[in-house]
């Protein structure tokens, strides 16, 4: 049997009008922005945008996951390389907490945890629905690249679902309190450092 798939038209117009209903929800929040005003910003008829999504409520929750996906896609994208990480695991992991750290203070990641906490009596789902979309799959994907190096040998024999919450805490907790939360943008440098002493962190824990 055949598989039907959209035209690639409709599916770029779905994807354009989920982005900026993602960028109107963050900056008005979910009860305050409208339907019109997203139809208005993505240069499509309102009619058009309820063609795709039945109602608001549909809206904001397609663009908060299409949002997260994306969060997700990046952050997988950035620990690719540890799944062979050969003799220098210190560097390849300095780059990969680089761009973790990078993509989490993004406009994107801290509109999306914010808005979720702020619409969190609405949709009281939607802050396990983003984590398990986000944070557990990175989780989940960092564990098996520290499985992979601690049966090749380029780090000692752990647990590697543990390995893979301490390395994330090392650099979320400081990133988060140096940041208050998002409120304070870091500068690159700074970034850098938090990223270099978790490493070093890691490695003094799980390197030979």
């Amino acid at each position: 049997m055949t598989k039907v798939t959209a035209p690639r038209g409709r599916v770029d117009k779905r994807e354009a009008i989920l982005d900026v209903a993602f960028t109107v929800f963050a900056r008005r929040g979910y009860a305050r922005a409208s339907v019109q005003e997203i139809a208005d910003e993505a240069k499509v008829a309102k009619p058009t945008v309820y063609n795709h999504f039945s109602d608001k409520e549909t809206l904001f929750r397609a663009s908060m996951a299409a949002a997260a996906d994306g969060v997700a896609a990046d952050s997988l994208d950035a620990i690719e390389p540890l799944r062979d990480a050969g003799a220098d695991v210190r560097a390849t992991l300095g780059t990969a907490a680089s761009r973790l750290l990078r993509i989490c203070s993004g406009e994107r990641s801290h509109a999306l945890r914010s808005l979720a906490y702020a619409e969190l009596a609405t949709f009281p789902e939607l802050v396990v629905a983003m984590q398990e979309r986000t944070s557990v799959d990175l989780t989940e994907a960092l564990a098996d690249r520290f499985a992979r190096l601690a049966l090749s040998g380029a780090l000692r024999s752990c647990d590697p679902a543990r390995a893979a919450e301490h390395f994330l805490a090392l650099l979320i907790g400081p990133l988060e309190s140096r940041s208050r939360l998002g409120a304070r943008v870091l500068p690159e440098g700074e970034l850098e450092g938090i990223a270099d002493s978790a490493v070093d962190t890691f490695v003094r824990a799980y390197g030979l």
